[in-house]
């Protein structure tokens, strides 16, 4: 079996991870969501993003910043952010919201959902559910697409998973990067990538899932869509990273996905990191997060 060669950027970042603490940081428990929301900008920062993102609004308690760039068409790209539920946005998602916007002609509607331990799975679906159901006032189900990293992908995929049940109108395209698909952690693989996950680690992150759970099972398909049904599904772009403890429950669901019969791309990072397009630095990112723009300016 041949290795796969990273830049020298790729070893650059996975070096300011480890010098960030962030394994250690999500090896608490209880995990100190204090500390990791140090990091959290809720309101944009930079001369492209003031110039070109409206006031925020507010559905139920999500605040929505909404990102335009001068060639805006009549696209929404709904950004819901990750942070293991208890914390975000953070710089890397509006760089990344940045990025896109520039790159394609997508209104983007960043979404600060409420986070736990303050808010729960139940209020937080809800509050997805009526950013979706505000998009439909405004566009067609076909110019809509939703992105999501990590519990941002677990969000928009239970979204889905909810919006077939209901028999209503389902998105364009789903971007799924490091998605977390099931909030338990039982899968017995997760021990082993533990040991070579630069950033998260199975403990700490388990804590943040069983403080957003409440009363709720971990194995409720609202927070581990995994257990949920596939079928249906629109197109769907998954971004794994090899290197992550959530990268053995992505190759479950990409399984369902194709069993299901979904129109799905998968896009495999050898080594890589936990939402590693987002990752500033790094070549393979960039080369990731143009994978996303291309995929969003393909009419089909």
């Amino acid at each position: 079996m041949g290795t796969t060669k990273h830049s020298i950027t790729y070893y650059i970042t996975l070096f300011i991870i480890k010098l960030k603490g962030l394994k250690k940081d999500f090896s608490r428990a209880p995990i100190d969501y204090k500390k990791i929301r140090k990091e959290d900008i809720h309101h944009p920062k930079g001369k492209f993003l003031k110039q070109n993102s409206e006031s925020p609004f507010k559905i139920l308690k999500t605040s929505i910043t909404e990102v335009k760039s001068e060639n805006t068409s009549n696209k929404l790209l709904i950004f819901v952010h990750g942070g293991a539920f208890i914390s975000g946005p953070s710089k890397i998602h509006w760089d990344s919201i940045k990025f896109i916007a520039k790159q394609t002609n997508h209104v983007i509607w960043m979404c600060d959902y409420p986070k736990a331990p303050e808010h729960q799975i139940t209020e937080i679906s809800n509050n997805i559910d009526a950013v979706y159901a505000a998009a439909l006032n405004k566009y067609k189900s076909n110019q809509i697409s939703l992105i999501g990293d990590s519990v941002g992908g677990t969000l928009v995929t239970a979204l889905t998973q909810r919006l077939i049940i209901n028999n209503s109108q389902i998105p364009h395209k789903l971007i799924l990067i490091s998605p977390v698909m099931d909030a338990s952690l039982t899968n017995l693989e997760i021990d082993k990538v533990d040991k070579v996950d630069p950033m998260l680690s199975k403990q700490g992150v388990l804590s943040a899932k069983k403080m957003c759970a409440g009363n709720i099972d971990l194995k409720n398909e609202m927070i581990s869509p995994l257990y949920g049904s596939f079928a249906n599904f629109p197109k769907t772009v998954l971004f794994m990273a090899e290197n992550d403890i959530t990268y053995p429950d992505q190759k479950l669901a990409a399984t369902k996905l194709t069993e299901a019969n979904v129109k799905v791309e998968i896009i495999d990072g050898k080594g890589m990191p936990h939402i590693w397009p987002y990752l500033p630095v790094m070549k393979e990112a960039k080369l990731a997060l143009n994978e996303v723009v291309t995929s969003l300016n393909k009419t089909l």
